[in-house]
């Protein structure tokens, strides 16, 4: 499990870095890279978005170690 932890926070990790860089100075580094909506960018994009719901199950291990 700790591989796909590891891999879930580094697509977080990338999500939150591309929408810092959207919020800040309106560029899009997966769009720049991967093309406009391209099938590699939309999959990039479904990654981030999984592994951020896959985040939300950090909560609650977080309690339990508490």
């Amino acid at each position: 499990m700790k591989v796909v932890d590891t891999i879930a926070l580094i697509l977080i990790l990338i999500g939150a870095i591309n929408w810092g860089l959207i919020g800040f100075f309106s560029f899009d580094l997966v769009r720049v890279i991967f093309g406009n909506m391209s099938m590699v960018s939309r999959i990039i994009y479904a990654l981030v978005g999984i592994a951020a719901i896959y985040g939300f199950s950090y909560f609650g291990r977080l309690k339990t170690d508490m």
